[in-house]
């Protein structure tokens, strides 16, 4: 077993075209050889958000802390605040954006790629 604290986790600045002022960290993937899954957390600042997007791939999504929205492909944003927690299928267009003052930190659960 391994336990460690997310603070001990260096956060990185998310570098996609489209993305705004999100930053990332790998909680557990490689670093603990997880063989199925991968938890992520990302921190979007006030006004930031990811990019409209999609892949071959889930999400599993949990709020942490702030407000903030996920976007469909019409624009619609649905919203998210602490404790909701979302499911976007493999294939859906989505993005996360921050939609109040503080960070918007949610953490992100995908398959191992």
């Amino acid at each position: 077993m391994i336990v460690q604290n997310q603070r001990d986790v260096p956060a990185k600045d998310v570098v996609m075209e489209d993305a705004e002022n999100v930053r990332i960290q790998v909680l557990m993937g490689d670093n603990v050889a997880a063989p199925h899954f991968v938890m992520r957390r990302f921190t979007i600042g006030p006004g930031g958000h990811t990019p409209l997007h999609d892949h071959d791939w889930e999400h599993e999504v949990f709020v942490l802390d702030g407000r903030g929205a996920l976007v469909d492909e019409n624009g619609r944003e649905i919203p998210l605040r602490p404790t909701d927690f979302a499911f976007v299928p493999a294939g859906e267009v989505h993005q996360f954006r921050n939609t109040g003052q503080e960070d918007f930190v949610f953490l992100c659960v995908i398959p191992v790629q």
